[in-house]
């Protein structure tokens, strides 16, 4: 039986293993961490999907916020990492954990939604594009074309300049 429960509810520990086993133990110096740094996961945002009592993939939502050049911030939530167990992957588990997200985040989401990742999977099935993020910057190396926005909650995405980084 396979169970989505809150983020909140899974060790800690269990999480690190999970992320570790997913993306490598060098994913502390990836420019996503340093977006999200000093934050907390936003617990409404934040699921985990279990399967006979054994973490299998996980999702975070992070507060980040866009820093225009005349001074204005716009709160924006940072999707990721999204991590799926490597012996689950291609089950289907990252895109039901993205649905979830999805779903909660218009009625939870205090912010237009970003990322960074893969946009011909992100825009075809969950509606994120790099249309209006052309003229952000992150806190570190990555791909204009890997960076990616949706709106959700009636929250817009700010188009102009700004800098993304934690609230």
């Amino acid at each position: 039986m396979v169970e989505l429960l809150p983020l909140a509810e899974i060790a800690p520990q269990a999480v690190e293993d999970l992320l570790d086993a997913a993306f490598g133990a060098d994913r502390f110096a990836r420019t996503a961490y340093r977006l999200r740094e000093g934050a907390s996961a936003i617990p409404a945002l934040s699921f985990a999907l279990v399967s006979e009592g054994a973490l299998v993939a996980t999702i975070q939502c992070w507060p980040v916020a866009h820093r225009a050049p005349n001074g204005t911030v716009t709160p924006l939530v940072m999707v990721g990492p999204v991590a799926v167990r490597p012996d689950a992957q291609r089950g289907g588990h990252g895109r039901r954990l993205m649905d979830h997200m999805l779903a909660a985040a218009e009625s939870a989401g205090d912010g237009a939604l970003m990322m960074i990742g893969d946009p011909e999977y992100y825009g075809r099935f969950f509606g994120f594009t790099a249309e209006a993020t052309g003229k952000w910057d992150l806190p570190g190396p990555y791909e204009k074309r890997r960076l990616l926005a949706r709106d959700v909650n009636g929250h817009d995405i700010p188009a102009g300049e700004g800098l993304v980084g934690p609230r």
